[in-house]
């Protein structure tokens, strides 16, 4: 009951206090001096004034912050190329060098349309002159590197035409006449014309990545490989289906061989009495004649191979 008593005064003192000093304009009413300290004790409140009453804020643990779905970086715009593309015609661009720039690649679309040709001519059944067109297409061909190389005008671009040429006169041309030929008279004739084209791709495809060597070709090139497959439909070699298609197997296996073979440079420049057999054979049987020089021509690769090795040796 005391205590009760003693809160109930001090309630009362307090309010009265107030009251008294919003009435005489006093800004500070103490209580009675005898119970100033007791209700302090009594609840603690001397801690308030202690310690004091300090606004503290979170502190957040350390780590880095953490988006559910983090922004995603803008694609950053490329800058415009400063790549040129290069001249189709290197060198200086004179009206002359540029007319003889177009004489060079009008006989390499030349040789392009021809093997075209021969192909349709061959599914007509006109097997001979599908032959005579292939041949042209060989003159064609070696007629555009001689020009290009004797006006000056070679370059990547007309490299780049000249081997998608020889693809489709002597990769697809060649096969197709081959094709035509032996169809009816040989066994697997797809399978002699498909060995062909495969192998014409590989030469060509490896004569573009491979170093150009000045005296000998790597394998048989297609060119003369065409050349002879259409000499023999044209001269109408009589000789079983069977060894024709042994012969056809064996010119494809020599085109991606390794074998070194002389470049027509080269075999032009021997004496001329070398020539002098060939063109006396031809006047006296000129099949044979043919296949004596072709057989030559295949085992000279072997025969250069085996000479070059002991010669490293």
């Amino acid at each position: 009951m005391r205590r009760s008593g003693t809160l109930a005064r001090q309630v009362l003192l307090v309010r009265v206090g107030r009251r008294d000093a919003e009435l005489h304009g006093v800004t500070d009413v103490l209580p009675e001096p005898r119970y100033q300290d007791r209700p302090r004790r009594r609840y603690g409140l001397r801690r308030f004034h202690r310690t004091g009453m300090e606004t503290i804020a979170p502190v957040a643990p350390l780590v880095g912050p953490v988006t559910v779905n983090p922004p995603v970086a803008p694609t950053p715009v490329p800058a415009a190329s400063t790549v040129t593309p290069a001249p189709l015609l290197p060198g200086e661009r004179t009206p002359a060098r540029r007319m003889k720039f177009a004489l060079v690649n009008a006989c390499t679309l030349a040789s392009l349309l021809l093997g075209i040709n021969a192909i349709f001519v061959a599914m007509q059944g006109e097997v001979r002159l599908a032959a005579l067109l292939l041949i042209a297409c060989v003159a064609f061909d070696g007629l555009d590197g001689a020009l290009a190389r004797k006006l000056g005008v070679s370059s990547p671009f007309g490299a780049q035409m000249d081997s998608l040429a020889d693809m489709c006169s002597f990769g697809l041309a060649a096969p197709v006449v081959v094709y035509a030929s032996l169809a009816g008279s040989a066994p697997q004739p797809p399978v002699a014309a498909a060995l062909v084209a495969a192998c014409a791709a590989i030469r060509l495809a490896r004569f573009n990545v491979s170093p150009n060597d000045g005296r000998f070709f790597s394998g048989v090139p297609t060119t003369m490989a065409a050349a002879v497959l259409a000499l023999m439909v044209v001269i109408g070699m009589p000789v079983p289906g069977a060894v024709q298609i042994a012969g056809v197997a064996l010119l494809a296996f020599t085109m991606v061989s390794s074998f070194p073979y002389a470049k027509l440079a080269r075999l032009v420049k021997l004496p001329p009495w070398v020539w002098l057999a060939p063109v006396v054979g031809a006047l006296i049987d000129v099949r044979l004649t043919f296949g004596l020089i072709v057989v030559g021509y295949l085992i000279s690769g072997p025969v250069l191979w085996v000479r070059q090795r002991r010669t490293v040796v």
